[in-house]
This record gives C-alpha cells, sequence and structure tokens, in this order.
C-alpha cells in the first residue's frame, strides 16, 4: 500500500495524473477496490483535477435535495449525483456549481446534464457530466441519499474516495497515492489541486 512520505501536507500539493495512480495501485484494480469509470464524461469548471471523499445522491429529471446539500461545508467532498443517465432535463447549473464551490466542494461527477456552462466554467471546481442540456429540472422528486450508485461500468459508494483529471475518473474505497519521483529515490503519494 503507497502511503504518503511523513511531514507532507497533501492538501497543498498538485495532482498526480489518474494515469499514475492506476499504475501505482494496480492490485487494487484486480481486487476490484479501485474501479475506473468508462470515458463517457465532458469536463467543466477551472480544476482539470478533483479529487476527494464520495457523497453519493441519486435523482431523475429533478435536483431536489440537491441546494440544501451544497449548502452543508463540502470539506473537499466530491458530489456523485447520479440521474439515471437522462439527457431530457440538466439536472445541475451554474447555481449549483457557484454554491458547491463556495462551500468548499472539490467538484461533482454527474451521471445527466448540466447547463450554464459558461458560467461554471468561472467557478473553482471541477464538474465531469454526460452531456449539456439547456431545460430546467423539475421541482418534484425524491432523492436519495447516500446509496450506492452504479453507472459508466462502475459501482460508486458513499465515504469512497474518487480521483478525476484528464485522464479520467476512478473511485477507491480508500484514499491511494501514486508514484513521485525525487532525486533518485520514489516516493508516494497523490498530489492535488483543487
Amino acid at each position: 500500500m503507497n502511503e504518503p512520505p511523513l511531514g507532507i501536507d497533501t492538501t497543498k500539493l498538485h495532482a498526480a495524473p489518474v494515469a499514475d495512480l492506476c499504475d501505482a495501485n494496480a492490485s487494487l484494480i484486480l481486487t476490484g477496490e479501485l474501479r475506473i469509470l468508462e470515458p463517457v464524461f465532458q469536463a467543466h469548471g477551472q480544476c482539470i483535477s478533483f479529487s476527494g471523499r464520495v457523497v453519493t445522491m441519486r435523482v431523475l429529471e429533478h435536483n431536489v435535495g440537491e441546494s440544501e446539500l451544497l449548502e452543508m461545508p463540502g470539506e473537499g467532498r466530491v458530489l456523485v449525483l447520479d440521474g439515471r443517465g437522462s439527457k431530457r432535463y440538466a439536472i445541475m447549473g451554474g447555481n449549483l456549481a457557484e454554491q458547491a464551490c463556495r462551500n468548499g466542494w472539490a467538484g461533482a461527477v454527474v451521471n445527466g446534464c448540466v447547463r450554464d456552462v459558461d458560467d461554471i466554467n468561472t467557478f473553482t471546481i471541477g464538474v465531469r457530466a454526460l452531456a449539456i442540456h439547456p431545460r430546467h429540472p423539475g421541482i418534484d422528486g425524491v432523492p436519495e441519499m447516500h446509496v450506492d450508485v452504479e453507472f459508466a461500468g462502475a459501482v460508486i459508494r458513499d465515504g469512497e474516495w474518487l480521483y478525476a483529471d484528464t485522464d479520467g475518473i476512478i473511485v477507491c474505497s480508500k484514499e491511494i497515492y501514486g508514484r513521485l519521483l525525487h532525486g533518485e529515490t520514489s516516493r508516494s503519494f497523490f498530489l492535488r489541486d483543487c
């Protein structure tokens, strides 16, 4: 298992590529503890790479409960919003992304559509979504909170760790670290930019 070097504040370092995390933790892929999401997402927001503990929510063509959740301190967490792959409505827009950014959320992965992308792209947050859609979501519905979700070929559980960058998105049952060469020695840790 890779551990951060003693004395390294990993909250202030730049992101190690997801590809390096996969390479350094290949045994976790074999056991299913580390899962790679299929490459079906569009990237939005100013954070190219982001990571954090997962908070799951499932909705269907509405965004009921999202504002209340994102009003809570994010503490660097990532919202995994399962919209069941619907492309009929946007289930996250600029207002919710701004709220998430303001309250310290690292990012969101949306199994559905987003809108107000020009606004989202002004915030220091990472957002991944299946597509863009201009239609506002419904206002009726009951969200499912802290449930296991499955999309993009992977199961994602509340409380797991998610890592995203331009190489892709991975989730793991525990916090993982990559490799950074330092002189002649190899030191293991995950580095983040948002």
